[in-house]
């Protein structure tokens, strides 16, 4: 960098953190999350379930390891993203790293941010910030870099009153691999990995918006990606995962996806104060003493206790005992809060997939 320009993070609770900004010197609004995973910078910003949102990355050192390529595969789906795009509305990060060294590495953090367009902050005490909105919840919040104008924080509009997922879904059916068996992707806000993990396993994957008549297609199993904000907006979804239940085709669901599955077996959601976005959050498999280590990015969870007398609750995360997931007693339906796909984060779960396969 050659310039060192200050910068305020503001939030709607008064609260002013001072510090350097970088990427693109504009301001920016949202809803300010946290995020104490490690690693995988590049994966959380493309992440379309960040949308709306001014991302704390916890983790005092971020951007040691630079940005790699955005390149392709075959099938068109991004090699080391998780979108085609940064989602996040802004970064705040403890300390960045103006030297970054990866033998993948192509460009710095602060010039992807910049091509991007994506405000950033540095010099902020993440934990102290961490601890506000664990005792507070999340809140709406802006950057502002020194000499720009921006709202106040309670001016601010609130981004889970619009509609994320429509934002951030397809806008027309994409087809991706070849196999004997086809499986529908419904598109909340799906991360590329979870395409990969399916092309990779020998499935025909026919992506399609989230509001798309998926009952008028031939398939052999239903999917409901992850994606941002608030579920209700999906009630078109659930209707037709509604009628998807009459039958008997295998269906699975990751994040929102266990949120609409779960709103269409009867069960309700709610807004949780901070969400969970990490790579550390522990479930156990109801019914075992098995338990795993997940990947997870969401802002609402389901609360099981409406769920028909013909499902019943899969994984509970053993943090704060939310529920984690849903399966049918008898047919093969089910969903998880967490990310099996992972990317980043541990792979404890990525066996679903090939469960989910083994089904169709």
């Amino acid at each position: 960098m050659e310039k060192k320009l200050r910068a305020t993070l503001r939030l709607k609770n008064g609260m002013e953190l001072r510090g350097w900004s970088f990427g693109y010197d504009k301001p920016c609004d949202g809803e300010v999350v946290f995020s104490t995973a490690m690693v995988g910078y590049p994966e959380s910003l493309t992440d379309p379930s960040y949308s709306g949102q001014i991302l704390c990355v916890t983790y005092p050192i971020i951007g040691n390891y630079g940005v790699p390529d955005e390149g392709t595969d075959i099938y068109g789906i991004s090699t080391n993203f998780e979108s085609e795009k940064i989602w996040v509305r802004g970064l705040v990060i403890s300390e960045y790293s103006f030297q970054y060294s990866h033998w993948d590495a192509v460009k710095s953090l602060d010039q992807w941010l910049k091509e991007q367009k994506i405000p950033g902050i540095y010099g902020i005490d993440t934990r102290e910030l961490t601890k506000v909105l664990r005792e507070n919840g999340s809140m709406l919040g802006v950057i502002v870099p020194d000499g720009e104008t921006a709202p106040e924080p309670a001016d601010v509009h609130d981004p889970n009153l619009d509609n994320q997922i429509d934002i951030v879904s397809c806008k027309e059916v994409i087809r991706y691999g070849s196999g004997e068996k086809k499986v529908v992707l419904v598109d909340c806000g799906v991360k590329h990995n979870i395409l990969r993990c399916f092309v990779d396993r020998g499935v025909e994957l026919i992506r399609v918006p989230w509001d798309y008549d998926f009952l008028s297609l031939d398939y052999d199993g239903l999917f409901i990606s992850n994606g941002p904000g608030n579920p209700e907006f999906c009630r078109i979804t659930v209707e037709r995962l509604r009628k998807a239940l009459q039958g008997d085709k295998p269906i699975f669901g990751i994040c929102m996806g266990n949120q609409l599955l779960s709103r269409a077996a009867g069960a309700s959601t709610y807004k949780l104060k901070y969400g969970h976005r990490s790579h550390n959050q522990p479930v156990r498999m109801l019914g075992t003493n098995k338990c795993f280590i997940t990947s997870q990015n969401h802002g609402y969870a389901v609360d099981p206790s409406a769920l028909g007398p013909d499902w019943e609750p899969w994984f509970v995360n053993m943090n704060d005992g939310t529920n984690e997931g849903i399966r049918h007693k008898s047919k093969p339906f089910c969903s998880v809060q967490f990310h099996p796909e992972a990317s980043s984060g541990p792979t404890d779960t990525e066996f679903l997939f090939d469960e989910f396969i083994s089904k169709l």
